[in-house]
């Protein structure tokens, strides 16, 4: 297995311990203080992300890809969803075509 889900876990868990944490001493804790704030900065890892992976090569791309995990798991946390709920959703969707998947959610 991947070291990521190693790492990913212990930043999740990092990420938690800053609720409720002082948002001008913690940028996590500014984050979790506001949710639209983290949606925002995740939106712009994103797109950093893309550019990235389009055109500055596998380096950049793995370090705009770890800013955007840190920033997906601290709006999870903002927005009080768990990373459990997000691996229930995951499995429900195993073993079926992204294709069919698509199809059948609700429009």
């Amino acid at each position: 297995m991947s070291r990521l889900f190693e790492v990913l876990e212990r930043l999740a868990a990092t990420v938690e311990s800053r609720k409720g944490g002082d948002p001008t001493a913690s940028y996590t804790a500014k984050l979790l203080n506001d949710p639209a704030l983290a949606a925002k900065k995740l939106g712009e890892e994103a797109v950093e992300t893309v550019i990235a992976a389009v055109a500055q090569g596998p380096e950049a791309l793995a370090s705009e890809s770890a800013d955007l995990l840190y920033h997906w798991l601290a709006l999870m946390a903002a927005a009080g969803v768990s990373l459990d709920a997000v691996a229930e959703k995951l499995e429900a969707r195993e073993g079926t075509s992204g294709h069919a998947e698509k199809a059948a959610r609700p429009k």
